[in-house]
C-alpha cells in the first residue's frame, strides 16, 4: 500500500471534499478520486460516502480513520530511525520537580530549535512513582534519582546529573560546622520518602545523628525558605534551581564520606522510541556540560 493514499483519505476526512483536499495536497482532484478508488480496492470496502455537498467517512472509513494517524505515525518514525533524517516523534518523559524547573527548560530550548518535529510531553510525579510508570510503559522515559537497588537488566539508566548533599543553614549561622550544627539547631527533614530523602537519611544514621527534627517536607524549594526563615537546618541536594529568590543561605559542606544523589534518564531498553529518547539524552548531556562550561569560566 501507497501511504499516500491513507494521507490523501485522511485530507479527504479533514476537508469534508475532494476538492479541498486536493488544494491542500496540491494535486488535482482527479487525482484524489483516483487515490481513494485505489485505497478502497486494496481494502475491499467503501471508505466514503456523500453527505449533500460533501462526503464523510463511511462505518468502515471511520476504523481507518482511527488507526490511520498512529500507523503514519509510526512509519515516520521508522523511517527517522532508518534513515538518520530528521528527528520527527512524540516523546512522553516523566520528571521530578527539580529536573522540570531547573534542567528541562534549556534542553526543552535546545530540542524546540535543533529538531522541531520532536515534541516532548512531561509528566510530573516522585521517582518511585516515575520509575514504575517507565517500567509499565505509561512513560517513554522518566527523569528521577537514581535508584539505591540494582535496576532490572530491562532497564537503562543514564547518568544526567550529579548533586552532593549539604547542609542548609540561616546566612546568620557560621563559625560553627556542619555537625555541631545537626546536634543543635532544630531539623527540616527532607522527605524519607524521596529517594533523596533517603540519602540523607541514611547519611545521619551512619554518623549516628539523631536531630532535633521539627518538619519533614518533599518540597526542596520549600526547606530552603523555611530554613531562610531561621526554623532550622536541613540537608539537601545542591539542585539545578532556579532557587527562590531573595534568600540568603549557607551552604556548608557535610564531612565525607558525602552522599549524592544522582539524577538520570531512564528507559526500557528497545523500545520502538529509542532514537526519540537517545536523541533526549545526547541533547540534554550536552546541555549540562554546556552549564558546566559556563559555572567555570564564572569562577574568578
Amino acid at each position: 500500500m501507497d501511504t499516500r493514499f491513507l494521507d490523501t483519505f485522511l485530507a479527504v476526512v479533514r476537508r469534508g471534499s475532494l476538492a479541498d483536499a486536493a488544494l491542500e495536497l496540491d494535486i488535482t482532484a482527479t487525482a484524489v478520486a483516483q487515490r481513494i478508488r485505489t485505497l478502497e480496492a486494496e481494502l475491499g470496502v467503501k471508505l466514503l460516502e456523500r453527505a449533500g455537498r460533501s462526503v464523510r467517512p463511511t462505518e468502515a472509513g471511520y476504523a481507518v480513520v482511527d488507526r490511520s494517524a498512529a500507523l503514519l505515525r509510526v512509519l515516520r518514525e521508522l523511517r527517522t530511525a532508518v534513515r538518520g533524517g530528521e528527528i520527527i516523534g512524540k516523546l512522553r518523559v516523566g520528571a521530578i520537580s527539580t529536573a522540570q524547573t531547573g534542567l528541562f527548560p534549556g534542553v526543552l530550548g535546545r530540542l524546540s530549535r535543533q529538531h522541531p518535529g520532536l515534541e516532548v510531553v512531561l509528566e510530573p510525579g516522585t521517582s518511585s512513582e516515575l520509575y514504575a510508570k517507565t517500567l509499565a510503559g505509561e512513560v517513554d522515559a522518566s527523569v528521577i534519582v537514581k535508584p539505591g537497588f540494582v535496576l532490572p537488566k530491562t532497564v537503562e539508566f543514564r547518568s544526567w546529573r550529579s548533586e552532593p548533599l549539604v547542609l542548609l543553614a540561616p546566612h546568620d549561622e557560621t563559625g560553627r560546622d556542619a555537625i555541631t550544627l545537626l546536634e543543635t539547631r532544630p531539623f527540616i527533614r527532607y522527605d524519607r520518602r524521596q529517594w533523596g530523602g533517603r540519602l540523607a537519611a541514611d547519611y545521619l544514621d551512619r554518623r549516628g545523628i539523631v536531630p532535633a527534627q521539627r518538619f519533614e517536607l518533599d518540597a526542596l524549594e520549600a526547606i530552603a525558605v523555611m530554613v531562610d526563615g531561621g526554623l532550622g537546618v536541613s540537608i539537601v541536594p545542591e539542585w539545578a534551581g532556579p532557587w527562590p529568590e531573595g534568600l540568603r543561605l549557607n551552604r556548608i559542606d557535610l564531612p565525607p564520606p558525602v552522599p549524592v544523589r544522582e539524577l538520570g534518564l531512564l528507559s526500557l531498553r528497545g523500545t520502538a522510541q529509542m532514537h526519540l529518547i537517545r536523541k533526549l539524552a545526547e541533547t540534554a548531556l550536552d546541555a549540562n556540560d554546556l552549564a558546566r562550561g559556563a559555572g567555570a569560566a564564572a569562577q574568578p
